[in-house]
């Protein structure tokens, strides 16, 4: 008994040495996690990597009206607390989430520290323009996204960091624009400018000629009259949908090669030159409540057209598809013709032309007393096991219009206002 009492205590410290090291092995420090799929605004810093700016200075903390996770200790997020003034934001800060407060003002004070941010975000609160200090964002010279929409700013903001590539002004009052408001912003590639008080005089000067990185425009929901003058080449979505726009001069596309996406919808087209859409890019097309009362030219890459809620009495195939190329197919998969006077369906030469089509939406047809009619086929689909793909095409400009479909396709940056009319 006397040799066992010492090999028992011997035995029982081994085993709470070997618990012990069970308990605290950290499993994951012998390899790499690979990184979440999701896209995370923050990023992770490490203590052994050097990011441009000391280590220390991520451990000042956050200020008390905000939180900073520790993981991300570059981000602060203050969206969302009643907040009326922009606290001051320490120097280790690059992506700072505003949005959701009552702010009125931006202050030069607020930011004096804050020479690394790289984005912020300051959308729905009560900012108006006079209450934004001069040159408070110029002196961010590494700002690359600003978001100030859903605001009461009645100027476009001025002056901006040459280094900004996303500015998102919508649902604003602005009415007003400096003439050299925009030259500065070379790198710009998104801009944001729908549902504001923008008239045709402000676009005169070619205010965006300067931008030669800009792929994005939004100028949705405006009072323009005119298709605006002197766009970059290197465009690739333009949005005009809700603007009193009659006409598109002869040549007004040839500069814009790259095109992906154009919006028209919802304003007072008319006549349009024959083969203005005649894009190499171009994939879709939204023309739908206008006036057109005849087709046109359909590019050889277009995809998803859409003529809903026209006066088109008669799809011409012969001006669609003036020949066919049968080594160069066009690539039309679906078009929506609903809301117009159409009598009978479109021939079946267009599937000739057009042997990639899957799907004709023809919804209801008007007649001159404003009634409307149904033709024998509502909605053709050429491939029925194409049923569930043809959902995903629903019109972008008007997508609770057609119970057929669901979803927008998404070729436009998830700012597009649609579905928010």
């Amino acid at each position: 008994m006397g040799f066992l009492s010492p090999m028992f205590v011997i035995f029982f410290f081994l085993g709470v040495k070997v618990h012990c090291q069970y308990e605290t092995y950290q499993w994951d420090e012998d390899y790499d996690r690979e990184p979440d799929d999701d896209y995370q605004t923050g990023f992770p810093f490490r203590q052994n990597v050097d990011y441009g700016v000391p280590f220390h200075q991520y451990t000042l903390g956050c200020v008390s009206e905000c939180f900073c996770p520790t993981n991300f200790p570059s981000s602060m997020y203050c969206d969302n607390r009643k907040l009326k003034a922009i606290p001051n934001i320490p120097m280790h800060i690059q992506q700072l989430y505003l949005q959701f407060n009552e702010i009125e003002a931006v202050t030069a004070n607020s930011f004096i520290n804050a020479t690394y941010l790289k984005e912020i975000n300051l959308s729905y609160n009560k900012i108006k323009s006079q209450k934004i200090d001069y040159g408070v964002f110029a002196k961010l010279p590494n700002l690359l996204q600003l978001h100030l929409e859903h605001n009461n700013l009645e100027e476009f903001p001025f002056p901006l960091p040459k280094s900004l590539e996303r500015l998102l002004l919508g649902y604003n009052e602005i009415s007003k624009l400096q003439t050299n408001a925009m030259d500065g912003l070379v790198n710009l590639t998104m801009l944001d400018l729908c549902y504001n008080h923008l008239h045709d005089s402000l676009l005169k000067d070619k205010i965006f000629a300067k931008m030669e990185k800009l792929m994005q425009l939004n100028l949705c929901n405006n009072r323009l009259e005119s298709m605006p003058p002197g766009l970059p080449s290197s465009l690739m979505y333009l949005s005009l949908e809700n603007n009193s726009i009659s006409s598109i001069p002869e040549k007004y596309f040839d500069k814009l090669p790259k095109l992906h996406a154009l919006r028209l919808s919802h304003n007072k087209l008319q006549d349009i030159p024959y083969n203005i859409f005649n894009l190499p890019n171009l994939v879709e097309l939204s023309v739908g409540h206008n006036k057109l009362k005849q087709a046109f030219y359909i590019p050889r890459n277009l995809e998803h057209l859409y003529l809903q809620n026209n006066d088109i009495e008669k799809m011409n195939l012969t001006v669609m598809c003036p020949s066919i190329d049968p080594l160069h197919h066009h690539h039309l998969t679906y078009i929506r013709v609903d809301q117009n006077k159409l009598k009978e369906p479109i021939s079946s030469y267009i599937f000739f032309c057009f042997p990639h089509i899957h799907t004709i939406y023809y919804g209801e047809q008007r007649i001159t007393n404003g009634q409307t009619i149904q033709l024998k086929t509502q909605v053709f689909r050429r491939f029925q096991d194409d049923d569930d793909e043809s959902e995903d095409h629903d019109d972008p400009d008007n997508a609770h219009e057609s119970p057929e479909q669901e979803g927008a396709e998404g070729h436009f940056d998830p700012h597009y206002y649609a579905n928010q009319e």
